[in-house]
Order: C-alpha cells, then structure tokens, then sequence
C-alpha cells in the first residue's frame, strides 16, 4: 500500500500550480481550479504538505464574491483547452462578482467546512491549524448564509442548484426528464473535452446545448439569483448538494465551538440545521424507493430515481438509525451485486443506466469517500470497509482515472478507468482511505 500512497502523492504534486497556489483536477481536460475538487484536494495534501493543504483553500476562498457566492471555476491562467471558458460565462455581469479573478457565474457542491474539519482532524500541530483555521472560517459560513438567504425561496432550509454543473453530478440520467422540458437552440461551439477522452466517455452534444442555454438565461438577468429562481427551467434541490451544505454546517459548528466567541455564528447554523435535517427528511426521502432522491422545484414534482446521491445524506448524519439501516439495504440489492464494484453513480438496474458514461454509471472516488465514512458512522463496517477495499482495487488495477467502470469483468481485461488520467481528488482521497 506504501506504493500505491506514493503514487498518489506524485499525483498531486503533478497537478499542483505553484505560482497560484491551487491543483488542476487533471492536466488538458481540466487546467482550472474547481470549487468542489479544490476542497477534496487538500484532504489529500494536508497528510503530506499541510501548507499546500491551507494553500488550496486561501486560494478557492480569494476568489469569493461580495455576496458570500464561490464560483465552480476560477479561470486563475489562460488555456485554450476548456469549453466554455472565461469568455462565454462572463462572471463580470454580477456586480458582485470578483474584480480580481474571472470565473463561471455557477456553484458547486459545498465541502469546505467540513473539509476544514478534516484539515484539524488529520493535522498533527492541531495548535497551529486551529489558528489557520480562525483566518479563513468565516469566509465559509459567509458562503453558507449566501445559501440560505439566496437559494432557498420557499424558505425550507433546502437550497436549489439552477445548472446540472452545480450538482457535480453533470450529466445524470436524473437531468434527462428535465431536458424533456425544454428546447434549446442548436449552438455552435469546438468542444475540447472530446479531444482528450473518447466521446463515448462524455455528455452529448445536444446535452451541451441544454448546458449553454441555461447559463445564457442565468447571463441575460446578470446572475441575478432572484430572477434565476424565476426563470430558470433547471431548478432543482439535490440531495447530494444539500448533504454537503448540512454536514459542512456540522463541521462549522464544532469549530468555532472549538474556537470560542462566535456564539452568534453557532446559534444561526444549528437554527439552518434544524430546518434543513426536517425538511431534507420529509420532502426529499421517498418511501417507495427506499433512499433520497432530487425534487424538481420548477415543475414542482419528485425525480424518483436511484443515484450514488440516494445515499450521501449518511455522511452528513441526517437520515434515522432505521431510515439508514433500510437504504444501505436498498443500496446492496441494487448497487451492491457480485459482480458490481461500490458504488455505481446511478441506479444498475435501470434502463439510463451507462457504466462508462461520466455520471451515468460509473464508480467515483469521492462519492465512494463519503459513503465510506458515512457507512462507518452508522456502524456499517463491513461494508464500508468494502467500499474501502473496491476504491482501492480499481485504483490499483487502472490507475488514478477520473472515474471507473462499475462492472467488475470490465477491469481484467484492458483500462476500465475513464476521463482524466492522474485525476487529482482520486489521488488525494486514496491517500485518506489508506491512512485510516
């Protein structure tokens, strides 16, 4: 294992920007800095390299708009090797937005506070971390009050993503019966992620028409969140997204309690928490499925479709000892097959399902993370150290791929790892799981 821990710290250490201060995801495919990898990232370093670790969150946190917003990419260097760039999100139309970086107009999932959390735990100055910590925690609740106050119009403490890139999860079969909803006009554009993966690999090109179009509606009210919430055909409160806002609220919670003198801050996040535990419970838990599924908040109606999502509400302790006990069942009887490596990104039995299609199918390594601690959590060991040992034999038998096929037969004969090679939070969540 001492080899395979080596090679993950070469990784991140290729993918590391030092003239920034922040890691690509991956080079070609990605040469930018993302909200939700950045995060993911430092876990990674802060075993190593704790100064890299507090580096890579400074950075993602600089580029925080005058609204508490942070953007899913911060455009900090020029490349032509991403579509769409810069130039096409045009993050300059909200007034708010940072005058220092360009960066898309779009968030991601919300990790840094519980990633913060990890940061302290993992440390071993816990002195000295604590005191990094103070310099840019606030920063962080500051990005969850913009949630709260912007995101949520009906005021349930449930946060809506109005682009399927928010999600993290891009091109979910989830997302299709939304696409049914809308007609967007055919766009010219190169598109560059198909000249360093196979297509087959990648959203479609009809899909990226969907993508675009929503951004342009989001561009023509200058990111206005309220007409964005107005507007919008894509509107939606996913439980992955909400998950990481609930446990990174956790997180802050028990470091300013560790901190001291920011009992205004603690009473407001476990006033957010309440609300948000209630509600994610009674309106994104689905009883015929058995798990959480995404409810789509333009059309008013439930999407009822099992994803790796479904279970993430573990990791941030929300669902009932019970409730939990039902879903990992859930989860073995459709995910967890002889054949099938933990956890496939969408639902195997299920006609969408595609295990080598980004986020149709495939295994994730930060997806397998969380479910790995969340199964822990709630006393699940045995499977969670499975999710453990797959993450760690897809990563052994291919390499540090972006993403994974699911299928095990796939990986005894040629690459079954897919997008992204050297793939920055593989490494880094590797380097955590094999520390435990």
């Amino acid at each position: 294992m001492e080899e395979l821990k080596n090679k993950a710290i070469e990784v991140l250490k290729g993918n590391w920007k030092d003239e920034v201060g922040f890691s690509i995801p991956c080079a070609n495919l990605y040469p930018f800095q993302w909200f939700w990898d950045s995060g993911l990232i430092a876990i990674g370093f802060a075993h190593f390299d704790m100064h890299k670790a507090e580096a890579e969150i400074e950075t993602l946190l600089d580029a925080q708009w005058g609204n508490g917003f942070i953007p899913h990419i911060i455009f900090h260097t020029e490349s032509d090797t991403y579509f769409p760039g810069p130039d096409f999100h045009r993050s300059d139309l909200h007034p708010l937005s940072s005058k220092k970086y360009k960066s898309t107009g779009m968030t991601q999932p919300p990790v840094t506070g519980f990633v913060l959390e990890e940061l302290y735990r993992i440390s071993t100055d816990k002195k000295a971390t604590l005191k990094f910590l103070e310099t840019v925690i606030d920063k962080v609740y500051f990005n969850h009050e913009y949630f709260y106050k912007n995101r949520d119009p009906q005021n349930e403490g449930l946060v809506y993503i109005y682009h399927n890139w928010e999600s993290g999860t891009d091109n979910s079969p989830i997302w299709d019966d939304i696409w049914e909803t809308m007609n967007p006009p055919e766009y010219t554009f190169e598109r560059r992620d198909t000249t360093h993966v196979d297509a087959s690999e990648r959203p479609s090109k009809r899909e990226y028409d969907h993508y675009l179009y929503i951004i342009d509606i989001a561009k023509e009210h200058n990111y206005s969140d309220e007409k964005i919430a107005e507007l919008s055909p894509f509107l939606v409160q996913d439980p992955l997204f909400n998950a990481m806002l609930i446990k990174s609220n956790e997180s802050l919670i028990k470091l300013y309690e560790l901190i001291g003198d920011n009992a205004d801050k603690i009473a407001q996040l476990k006033t957010w928490q309440e609300k948000s535990i209630q509600s994610f419970n009674n309106k994104l838990f689905d009883d015929e499925i058995g798990a959480y599924i995404h409810y789509d908040l333009r059309n008013e109606k439930p999407l009822k479709y099992l994803s790796s999502s479904s279970f993430s509400p573990l990791f941030a302790n929300i669902p009932s000892k019970e409730r939990a006990a039902s879903m990992v069942n859930v989860m073995m009887e459709k995910f967890g097959g002889e054949h099938q490596y933990l956890c496939a990104s969408f639902d195997p039995t299920s006609e969408r399902f595609n295990p080598k299609k980004y986020w149709r199918g495939p295994v994730w390594i930060n997806l397998n993370w969380m479910l790995y601690n969340g199964l822990k959590q709630y006393g699940f060991l045995d499977i969670a150290n499975r999710v453990k040992q797959d993450s760690i034999e897809i990563i052994e038998k291919n390499g540090f791929y972006e993403y994974f096929d699911s299928r095990k037969d796939m990986h005894n004969h040629g690459k079954a790892g897919y997008g992204g090679n050297n793939f920055s939070w593989s490494a880094a969540l590797i380097i955590d799981l094999l520390n435990e």
